[in-house]
């Protein structure tokens, strides 16, 4: 999700940094995701509590992690997903809520990850289950980023999916300076895609809260 650096140069593109042009004047999208961070880590370092402040009534609040949350190498970001990650879900819902902020919870994106016959395999574990479990247990408006974004993935197949990631031959590139075969993170057009993957599905959910923020997107 996160802006990354150098945006005129770099190949790389969060998908909520491209989401601002979807939307009239009306919205303004604040992108606070930060590549490699977990609900731990985020939290940890303060990051969650710099929007918490902010938050003011009828902010939407767009909620996606599980990517960093599965590192289970690195105990500054590793979270078990039935309990802290859960927890840490709740505490973002819930705050959210205390400000009159509107909480919407998403699933990960899918990694291009293919296997020898061609089929997608899932890289996420448990994440996007506890996701789901708390959007519907604290009725919070749910993206299923995670099932949109591996019909995605198996549109385009196991080797026309790289268009939507970072594959680069040496000097393909001159962001590079060698061979890049990145299946997580997403090119513009991978993150323009899912931007309005997102857009599309803000515009079919039913819930109430969301009416404001449908009347804005672009026609």
């Amino acid at each position: 999700m996160a802006n990354k650096k150098d945006p005129e140069k770099n190949p790389e593109h969060g998908w909520a940094q491209v989401l601002q042009p979807f939307f009239n004047d009306n919205v303004l999208i604040i992108n606070k995701a930060v590549n490699g961070r977990s609900t731990k880590s985020f939290i940890n370092e303060k990051r969650w509590d710099s929007i918490y402040k902010q938050l003011k009534k009828g902010d939407y609040v767009f909620i996606e992690f599980g990517h960093n949350d599965q590192k289970i190498e690195d105990p500054s970001r590793y979270t078990n997903p039935h309990t802290a990650y859960r927890y840490n879900l709740i505490k973002f819902v819930k705050e959210s809520r205390e400000k009159g902020a509107i909480p919407i919870l998403l699933t990960s994106i899918s990694r291009r990850n293919f296997n020898e016959k061609g089929v997608l395999v899932p890289t996420h574990g448990d994440y996007p289950l506890e996701t789901r479990l708390v959007a519907k247990e604290y009725n919070v408006p749910f993206i299923d980023l995670e099932y949109y974004t591996e019909l995605l993935e198996q549109s385009y197949g196991p080797e026309k999916s790289k268009l939507l990631h970072l594959h680069y031959k040496a000097g393909e590139n001159a962001y590079y300076d060698k061979e890049k075969a990145d299946d997580t993170h997403l090119s513009l057009l991978g993150a323009t895609t899912i931007a309005q993957i997102v857009v599309d599905q803000i515009k079919l959910l039913e819930s109430p809260s969301l009416l404001k923020i449908k009347k804005e997107i672009q026609k």
